[in-house]
């Protein structure tokens, strides 16, 4: 008898092959029988895995609604089954699952196929499990028991989810999901990385690349492995073709292309590219860790699709960007070159505080290695006010050319609710981030005086006419003296402020205590530190931007406090409201005062430091105030007009560099046209509510007779 060995060895593998399915099946059966109900359904909510699993940023809206940017943490944007071309659904089926429409969730044909090749044929998972994979159970674990677990954990997972989901809800969600590297989550931002295009414009070539990256996105990325993507493309090229999806001329015709990429990297939990980011989310966190503590309940910033609405009004904010440049172009222009800081060693200390000399650093390059390679001139992408160009220059020299570069700084507030209308941290986000709005603190100078005046007004029972000797002073060792040099005779109280008399000021404290401003400002949004010293009358203290807006904003409220919001309001992704940020005011100086000294500082753009307004068309009511440090480094201009107040600094990084005269640094030189022009565009705008016929309120019980007596 001849014994056929062949025949009997495909009977053993076939007896043993179904064994093993047996017994897979069995323990399925098991699975699905006794830890249904009291883990599944416990652990996973297959019902709403649409709505919370693929998650989803926070959409940043300005007060008009307009979309400003996006807040998350994976860089997402879902997609509909209809935005999906046809050749990316054809495509995937062929490569992973062309009997996806015939089953519930496993393909027993494709799994026994799996494990007689070993693998060697294709893996045998459902796009079904590989979406409850990716929801679920995407952490590899190198212990086989636990894997064999969470693949029969997906299969159960894979089964429930065909029950809730229609094929082309779990097709979509699967898309969507899928990380293809480089921040790109989901297949809309794997289009616009590497092709630069929505996912509904995709040609089959880009279709069939991208799908062949859900096997390995690393291994057949277009980016990293050209080869190797095309061979996988080409691949499933070939499946198209065999399952009728593709003509055999369209297999041919793509099967020769190279894979043409654009690719675009996408920034990793970018909110905006704007300055006032930083405070934007501060304030979001603040407010939804309360609503925390009141609620109980938790959201997530970052992936729960809520919808953030600020004050920031996109055309205000283009006006003051555009001011800014308007006027700085030329400044520069101006600016001696000798009057910045350029030595070799300050460039040496800037270096090794980046990242890159710091990397360098741990390899065990020495220093005077690394610096020379900072010095090596490379083509590198360098700001200009024409426009930024492309310049062979080493870091070295621009890191010297960018602290050459004049920055500024502007916030608008709209005075009744405190809501912040526009803010410009520096002249271009992309080469410059630090923010001289909420970060900066620079000397205040000259616009620091208005909250002297205020906070010994009541206390020596003063009014405007109320008269002072102009005289030198002499403190200590301290000399200060008035920007003119120009001594003697009498000057009022509203001629001190108009022509930023220096020795006035310091006399009112002098008469008080230092500690007089100090607690004044401290309610008014001031929470620098001040010295108890008398040189905080000319402005000696560090203060920022943000501080001083908040600060005279007060006098545009006559007297009440309003903390400035730029977040207004949390809602759902449903548009039902989570959370508002309210309203926080208090009274701080008798409506009297500041009445007062809205009337002073309208008398220094009439005859004073601010009286070239006019030559920029600015005759209208308008309370301002000019501010120059001691080496001409910080201009300052404060102009406040009925419901906006907007505070404007320019200078540069870094202290020590400055105009070399105060004919050229002073405020009024700075930045008073910068206001005046951001004003102008305020006012032609049509659709904004700032018009040059405001005048600021009357109350009807102040009638105030300017020779020094309330009526």
């Amino acid at each position: 008898m001849i014994i056929n060995y062949k025949k009997n060895k495909i009977l053993k593998f076939i007896i043993i092959l179904s064994i093993l399915c047996t017994l897979i099946l069995l323990s399925i059966k098991f699975i699905i029988l006794h830890l249904k109900q009291d883990f599944i359904y416990k652990s996973f909510n297959i019902q709403c895995i649409e709505n919370e699993l693929i998650s989803t940023g926070s959409e940043i809206y300005d007060s008009k609604e307009v979309l400003m940017g996006k807040l998350f943490a994976e860089n997402r944007i879902i997609i509909t089954y209809k935005e999906l071309p046809k050749n990316l659904i054809n495509a995937v089926l062929s490569k992973e699952d062309i009997r996806f429409h015939c089953h519930s969730g496993l393909d027993f044909k494709s799994l026994l196929r799996a494990i007689s090749s070993l693998g060697q044929k294709g893996g045998g998972s459902t796009v079904s499990q590989q979406l409850a994979k990716l929801l679920f159970t995407s952490n590899y674990s190198k212990s086989t028991f636990k894997r064999l677990f969470q693949k029969i954990l997906e299969s159960i997972l894979s089964v429930e989810i065909e029950k809730y989901y229609t094929k082309e809800e779990i097709l979509t969600m699967y898309f969507n999901k899928f990380d293809f590297l480089y921040n790109a989550k989901g297949i809309e931002m794997a289009s616009r990385t590497y092709f630069n295009k929505k996912t509904s414009e995709l040609n089959l070539n880009e279709s069939a690349t991208i799908v062949g990256m859900l096997e390995n996105p690393y291994l057949y990325n277009p980016r990293l492995h050209t080869c190797n993507a095309i061979k996988q493309r080409n691949l499933i090229l070939k499946k198209m073709k065999k399952y009728n999806f593709i003509t055999n001329e369209d297999y041919i015709k793509i099967y020769k292309q190279s894979i043409k990429l654009h690719f675009n990297a996408q920034n990793k939990n970018i909110i905006l590219n704007t300055y006032y980011s930083k405070f934007l989310k501060e304030e979001l966190f603040k407010l939804v860790k309360k609503y925390k503590k009141d609620t109980g309940k938790k959201f997530n910033l970052y992936s729960n699709g809520l919808k953030v609405y600020t004050s920031i009004d996109l055309s205000m904010q283009k006006y003051a960007e555009l001011s800014i440049k308007k006027h700085l172009c030329k400044l520069q222009n101006i600016f001696n070159h000798n009057y910045y800081k350029n030595s070799n060693i300050y460039i040496s200390n800037i270096i090794k505080k980046t990242k890159k000399f710091q990397k360098l650093k741990k390899k065990g390059i020495q220093d005077y290695i690394i610096i020379k390679i900072f010095k090596k001139p490379e083509n590198l992408k360098i700001f200009t006010w024409e426009g930024n160009i492309i310049k062979k220059i080493s870091k070295w020299q621009l890191i010297k050319y960018n602290k050459n570069i004049i920055q500024a700084g502007l916030l608008s507030i709209e005075s009744y609710n405190g809501f912040i209308k526009a803010w410009v941290g520096g002249i271009d986000f992309n080469y410059f981030k630090y923010d001289h709005v909420y970060q900066s603190k620079r000397q205040s100078g000259s616009i620091f005086k208005p909250f002297v005046f205020t906070s010994v007004i009541d206390l020596l029972h003063l009014n405007p006419n109320s008269i002072f000797a102009n005289e030198k002073i002499i403190y200590k060792n301290w000399n200060p003296k008035n920007i003119t040099e120009k001594y003697g005779g009498y000057v009022t109280l509203k001629e001190a402020l108009a022509y930023s008399i220096n020795t006035i000021p310091i006399k009112l404290l002098s008469l008080t205590t230092p500690k007089t401003v100090i607690d004044l400002v401290k309610k008014i949004g001031i929470k620098s530190y001040i010295p108890n010293d008398l040189s905080i009358a000319l402005g000696s203290s560090d203060l920022t931007l943000y501080e001083l807006t908040s600060a005279f904003n007060t006098f545009n409220n006559y007297g009440y406090y309003i903390k400035p919001r730029l977040l207004l309001k949390i809602e759902n992704k449903y548009g039902k409201l989570i959370k508002f940020n309210e309203k926080l005011s208090y009274k701080v100086i008798k409506y009297e005062t500041s009445f007062m000294i809205l009337k002073l500082m309208q008398e220094v753009t009439k005859y004073g430091t601010a009286k070239s307004l006019k030559y920029y068309g600015i005759t209208n009511e308008v309370a301002a105030k000019t501010g120059t440090s001691n080496n001409y480094s910080d201009g300052w201009f404060v102009g406040i007009v009925p419901n906006l107040t907007t505070l404007i600094w320019v200078g540069w990084e870094d202290k020590d560099t400055h105009f070399e005269n105060i004919y050229l640094g002073q405020g009024s030189k700075t930045t008073l046209p910068i206001w005046a022009y951001y004003m102008l565009y305020l006012y032609e705008d049509i659709k904004l509510k700032y018009n040059k016929n405001d005048n600021f309120k009357n109350y009807n019980n102040i009638k105030y007779n300017w020779e020094g007596k309330y009526e």
